[in-house]
């Protein structure tokens, strides 16, 4: 097989990783917002479940560290496609776009 085609499908994994990765961050993060409601809703102290809140904030800090070690090993992939001579940009890669400026007009209404 190639080696664009197997970069290709080591990146496809990557991004899918990734992805996975920062969806479990979402999801920790919106359960620390519903347990933090969910205490205020039932008028419990504020150091009812304090344990509780402390371990998910462990496995958020996990999950914090796991996606900076994928963020290292994107980069040490790009490196080692490179080294491999695939020179080509496949793919496609989930970046932040600029958003498009909109102009805004303002019309006399009175």
């Amino acid at each position: 097989m190639e080696k664009v085609f197997v970069a290709q499908k080591v990146a496809n994994k990557l991004f899918t990783t990734e992805a996975a990765v920062d969806g479990a961050l979402v999801e920790a993060a919106e359960l620390m917002s519903v347990m933090l409601a969910a205490r205020k809703d039932v008028n419990a102290s504020l150091v009812f479940a304090d344990d509780v809140q402390v371990k998910l904030m462990e496995a958020m800090k996990a999950l914090s560290d796991a996606r900076s070690a994928m963020v290292g090993v994107h980069n040490e992939l790009n490196e080692a496609k490179l080294r491999l001579g695939i020179r080509t940009k496949m793919g496609y890669e989930n970046k932040m776009e600029a958003p498009e400026t909109t102009r805004v007009v303002m019309r006399d209404v009175g």
